[in-house]
């Protein structure tokens, strides 16, 4: 019979997706047959799974970690945030619609049937899945109808550990507040916690086990310090951003605009990995800096919506005077729509606006249709020559003189266009940047030496990294149970 375990936060953000990967390296590496599962999940990070749909990155990754292919049943449904329309809605990996806020708490009951049916599916052959909740239990004004957390693990009986982030404080307080306000059926479903992101001597923690235990009854399964080992691994969230450190000084400064509705932002994750390049998250009301030798341009989910942000900012401005100083700019899908002379969107798809001017910086047009296109693709970089592996997730058809100089071949069709001179790329490739041949052809021009390390490997080799750390802080009794054998 497959075993099962949830882990669900006090809150958001709490390092639950990294402590499911972790999970699933160390069943993976103990010869198991394990599988993620996230029956609900709200990210514009998304990835193409190997059955060709839509799914949260982290289910991605998290597939990697488990060393399975990934599927659309991992994440059966997706809310991708727009602009004015609310969230589109995917449905084990197609486009299901659209709906605002308290559209979509009604329209949640309709969708635990696709949800258990995945579920079932991913637990088929299984010897254990780990699941990923959303959100927290203790929002109990959610309760009804609910999909994410403890709506789901009563329907399918599947046990859960809470996981508590003491790094932002009130861990105690966390932990039994949520014993306190769950009703007495999501309360059985509790067998422990986990507290995560430590710093220090653990031992100090003693007491506050013993407290949270005298209000609770509950165990704690393990208090897992800050993995060393997650920070090589693509952030899930782009809350993530606002934490990010401005960069350190490497030979080529990269800035990177952080819009309202950025998509796909670990496509810079490679960029990030060079010794020699100074990645840098630049936040509306911070100008983009005057040394930036490289601007790239991420997804986006609203490409006009952000287009309208963007000059808000005061960016456009900043571009122009980026490209006068001789700097370079990359457009990686809404960014490559962006740079391009307009955007329009007749049908509304995107929300109310149907026309924005784009920056003016490829003579390109896109325009928005209903069909969108999601494929893993593999792909050549037409600049330098090497080969490329990626996904394509977008709405829209770009079309212009400046197409006829495509940046990339995908699965044989030209894709992108070039600037003249060259300065100036777009493609509809996610992925791009996890060439190491494409990286080394970019950064030379740079008069720099890059690309000299297997950027996939080096993420194969952080969730081995994150595996054996936690194996060495989670309870041995309680793991080891929960990670048996297969025979």
């Amino acid at each position: 019979m497959t075993r099962t375990i949830m882990l669900q936060g006090t809150g958001s953000d709490v390092g639950k997706t990294v402590l499911v990967a972790g999970l699933c390296r160390i069943a993976a590496n103990r010869g198991l047959k394990v599988r993620p599962f996230k029956p609900q999940n709200m990210s514009n990070n998304a990835a193409v799974s190997a059955d060709g749909g839509e799914i949260g990155r982290a289910q991605w990754l998290q597939s990697l970690a488990a060393r399975v292919p990934s599927s659309v049943h991992m994440n059966p449904v997706l809310l991708k945030p727009q602009s004015d329309v609310g969230s589109q809605i995917i449905v084990q990996g197609r486009v299901f619609g659209q709906a605002k806020g308290r559209d979509y708490q009604a329209l949640k009951p309709k969708l635990m049937g696709a949800v258990m049916e995945s579920f079932e599916t991913i637990a088929d052959g299984a010897d254990l899945v780990v699941v990923e909740g959303a959100g927290s239990p203790a929002e109990i004004n959610l309760r009804a109808g609910d999909i994410a957390n403890m709506g789901f693990a009563t329907r399918a009986g599947v046990p859960v550990v809470l996981v508590g982030d003491i790094d932002r404080g009130g861990v105690i307080a966390s932990l039994v507040g949520t014993y306190a306000i769950l009703p007495e059926e999501d309360r059985r479903m509790v067998t422990g916690y986990l507290i995560n992101k430590f710093r220090g001597d653990v031992t100090l923690f003693d007491s506050g086990i013993a407290e949270i235990a005298r209000f609770t009854g509950w165990p704690c399964f393990g208090v897992v310090p800050w993995l060393r080992e997650a920070a090589r691994l693509p952030a899930e969230d782009s809350v993530v951003l606002e934490r990010l450190a401005r960069g350190e000084g490497g030979a080529l400064k990269v800035a990177v605009p952080v819009l309202s509705r950025i998509a796909n932002f670990d496509d810079l994750d490679p960029l990030k990995a060079e010794p020699e390049v100074d990645l840098v998250f630049v936040r509306p009301g911070e100008r983009l800096p005057a040394d930036a030798g490289l601007v790239v341009l991420p997804g986006s989910k609203s490409t006009i919506a952000d287009l309208r942000d963007f000059r808000a900012a005061g960016w456009d401005r900043d571009l122009a005077l980026h490209m006068r100083r001789g700097g370079r700019v990359i457009g990686i899908c809404g960014g490559y729509q962006m740079l391009g002379s307009r955007v329009t969107d007749p049908l509304g798809i995107e929300g109310s606006e149907r026309e924005v001017e784009g920056l003016g910086l490829l003579a390109v047009e896109t325009e928005m249709a209903p069909e969108k296109t999601v494929r893993n693709s593999t792909a050549r970089s037409l600049q330098y020559d090497v080969p490329l592996e990626g996904y394509e997730i977008h709405l829209g058809r770009t079309t212009g003189p400046d197409a006829l100089r495509p940046s990339v071949s995908i699965d044989g069709r030209p894709d992108g266009a070039l600037s003249p001179d060259g300065r100036v790329m777009g493609t509809y490739l996610h992925g791009l940047l996890s060439s190491d041949a494409y990286r080394a052809g970019l950064l030379a021009d740079f008069g720099i030496e890059g690309g000299g390390f297997d950027y996939r490997a080096s993420v194969d080799a952080a969730l081995d990294g994150v595996a054996a750390e936690l194996e060495a802080v989670l309870d041995p009794r309680w793991l080891d149970g929960l990670i048996k054998p297969a025979f």
